[in-house]
């Protein structure tokens, strides 16, 4: 009986431990996405060269619009690839 009450876990279960998710750009004040900066764009894009989700960047809907409409208008003018193996 005394061996059940020393209950260990691999990892300790986190209560209560999230961040609150913020928009960096209405943080900011940023009103433009310039896409003519593939440098800032790059933040937003994965290793293989595809758009992150609103759930992992944190960005308000709106702006997740314009990042994605950046992203694909660097794109289009060969600032940025559509692809690539290992990007960052």
């Amino acid at each position: 009986m005394a061996a059940t009450k020393n209950i260990r876990y691999l990892a300790a279960p986190k209560l209560g431990a999230t961040r609150k998710k913020y928009c960096r750009f209405k943080k900011s004040g940023i009103k433009y996405i310039d896409y003519k900066n593939p440098e800032f764009l790059l933040k937003f894009v994965n290793e293989q060269g595809k758009i992150l989700p609103r759930r992992l960047t944190g960005n308000s809907l709106k702006f997740q619009r314009k990042v994605a409409q950046a992203v694909k208008r660097s794109r289009q003018l060969a600032l940025m690839p559509y692809v690539a193996d290992l990007l960052k």
